[in-house]
C-alpha cells in the first residue's frame, strides 16, 4: 500500500471472531465524543487495528465516522495476518478505506484516532503497557487510542480512551434491553482491569457500586431498563462517583467516567 512505511508487524495474530454491528456501542462514542479531534485534523485519518477474520467492522467505522463527523474521513484497516488483508481488498473503497498488513507500530502511520478492539484481551496484562505506548507514540500530535473490548455480539462492552500521557476515562456500555445487572460487565472489562475486579480495586468498587445502584433503581423497570439505567447512573453520581456526560449518553446504557477511578 502506498504511503505505508514497511516494517515488521508487531503483535500476534488474534482469534479473528467478529460480526456485523459487533461494534456499534463504542462506534457511536467515538463520533460523538471524539468529533473534534478528527475535525480540526489536517488528515483525518483513522486505524481500525485488528478488524478480524472479516473487515465488517471497519467498513461500519468509516461508514459511521464519514455520516456523524466528516466525509473525508480516511480509515486504515490494518491486520498482522496477511491472508485477512487479502481477504479484506474487496470491501476497500480508495482513498476513504483501505487495508493493509500492520500491528501497534501501525505500520508507519500517523492517525488521528485508533480504535483496538478484542486486540489486547489474549496478552499478558504485563504486556498491556508497551503496547499502549507503542500505539499512542505513532499518533498525530492530539491523537488518541480507543482500546477495549466486548462480547461476541457487541451487548457488553467496555474500552479507555489514551493519549500520549496515558488513560484518560473509562467507559462501560451495554445493550439495556438484555442487560440482567451491570455485574455482567465484569466479564467484558478491558485486559488492564479485568484481572483487578477483586476486592480493594477501585474497578471493583465501581462495579459494586453500579449493581448496588441499579438494585435501588428496581422499581424504575416498570419504565423501562432505560429508565432504570438512568436512575442507577444518577444514583452513582449522588453518591461520589464522578461520572461524565449527562443523560443524553446515559441513556445509550453507557457510564464514563475520568482516569484514574477514585
Amino acid at each position: 500500500m502506498s504511503g505505508v512505511a514497511r516494517r515488521r508487524p508487531l503483535g500476534v495474530v488474534t482469534r479473528g471472531t467478529t460480526n456485523p454491528n459487533r461494534l456499534r456501542r463504542v462506534d457511536n462514542w467515538i463520533v460523538a465524543t471524539c468529533a473534534d479531534r478528527l475535525s480540526a485534523a489536517a488528515d483525518p485519518l483513522v486505524v481500525d487495528l485488528g478488524y478480524g477474520a472479516t473487515p465488517v467492522t471497519a467498513v461500519e467505522l468509516r461508514a459511521r465516522l464519514a455520516a456523524g463527523v466528516r466525509p473525508d474521513v480516511r480509515l486504515v484497516g490494518l491486520e498482522i495476518d496477511p491472508a485477512r488483508v487479502a481477504a479484506a481488498a474487496p470491501a476497500a473503497d480508495p482513498p476513504g478505506l483501505t487495508f493493509a498488513r500492520g500491528g501497534f507500530e501501525l505500520a508507519g502511520l500517523r492517525p488521528v484516532l485508533v480504535r483496538a478492539f478484542n486486540v489486547l484481551r489474549q496478552y499478558d496484562e504485563s504486556e498491556v503497557p508497551d503496547a499502549w505506548r507503542t500505539m499512542t507514540a505513532a499518533l498525530a500530535p492530539g491523537g488518541a487510542l480507543v482500546e477495549g473490548t466486548c462480547d461476541e455480539l457487541g451487548r457488553l462492552a467496555s474500552w479507555l480512551l489514551i493519549d500520549a500521557h496515558g488513560p484518560r476515562t473509562l467507559t462501560l456500555a451495554a445493550k439495556l434491553t438484555t442487560l440482567g445487572s451491570p455485574a455482567e460487565l465484569a466479564e467484558r472489562l478491558p485486559k488492564a482491569l479485568i484481572h483487578r475486579n477483586v476486592p480493594g480495586e477501585p474497578v471493583h468498587d465501581l462495579i459494586r457500586a453500579l449493581d448496588d445502584a441499579w438494585q435501588a433503581a428496581a422499581p424504575y423497570a416498570t419504565f423501562g431498563p432505560r429508565q432504570r439505567w438512568l436512575r442507577a447512573v444518577s444514583r452513582l453520581r449522588e453518591t461520589g462517583w464522578p461520572v461524565l456526560d449527562g443523560p443524553s449518553r446515559w441513556r445509550q446504557g453507557e457510564l464514563t467516567l475520568p482516569w484514574p477511578l477514585p
